[in-house]
């Protein structure tokens, strides 16, 4: 009940005018049955956005810390994100992959919509990086079409570590359903895996125009991390007089 409040009455009606997003493509969205949607991720502005302008209910996958996080603010959050519906993700180690797996396995057996970011956290240049393989396995398994999806604007609406978003254009651009039957039992190939999601990042990467990144978002955050602190080691900043 709260989702479709959000939706309809508080949060969507929001976004649509302060956004004013443009949609192309939404009639590649199947009405019913189960879907994966597969999009880019620029911004924190993309788990609401996207369910706020498809007719379906969709289900993400959201990262854990979504509903850890300390104090008042990090339990509104979490709040939120629950009464939503939506699904947390320990996203380390292999493990916890397995079991985001399993949770997304259980959204598209009851034939419902899922959204998933391949690259497995936000860009934080607004670039486009290789996406894991979690999405083709849940294809395969599932038997489900992934609709590939680009959110255009949104890094520039609220890039990382900004709070409240500024009014920027925004478009929403979904593709054609990419159909992997053919690929069907192969779910344990590492190069099928791979050759899938491959196929997947380049429909994304085709609609969003972006810059790709043939790296994980994740281990290029952590290298430029480590590099902004080995500098900070080596020519430390001397306390003004």
């Amino acid at each position: 009940m709260f989702y479709y409040v959000l939706k309809y009455v508080i949060l969507g009606p929001l976004l649509r005018l302060v956004f004013r997003p443009r949609i192309e493509g939404l009639e590649h969205v199947p009405a019913t049955g189960a879907a994966i949607v597969a999009g880019n991720h620029l911004s924190f502005s993309d788990h609401f956005l996207m369910p706020a302008i498809l007719k379906r209910r969709i289900t993400f996958l959201a990262k854990a810390e979504y509903f850890t996080g300390p104090g008042i603010r990090g339990r509104l959050t979490a709040t939120f994100f629950r009464s939503a519906g939506q699904i947390p993700v320990d996203r380390s180690g292999k493990e916890a992959g397995q079991a985001a797996i399993r949770e997304g396995l259980g959204v598209l057996r009851k034939d419902e919509l899922l959204g998933i970011y391949p690259e497995g956290t936000r860009s934080h240049d607004g670039r486009l990086y290789k996406g894991k393989v979690g999405v083709a396995v849940m294809a395969l398994k599932a038997q489900a079409p992934v609709i590939p999806c680009a959110m255009i604007g949104t890094f520039e609406a609220q890039p990382p570590g900004r709070k409240i978003p500024k009014i920027h254009p925004v478009v929403i651009r979904f593709g054609k359903p990419l159909d992997f039957s053919r690929y069907a039992g192969m779910e344990n190939e590492k190069a099928i895996l791979r050759a899938i999601t491959d196929e997947i990042m380049y429909a994304i990467l085709k609609l969003s125009e972006q810059e790709y990144v043939d790296q994980y978002a994740a281990v290029v955050k952590a290298e430029e991390a480590a590099a902004k602190a080995e500098r900070a080691r080596k020519f430390p900043r001397l306390p003004l007089s």
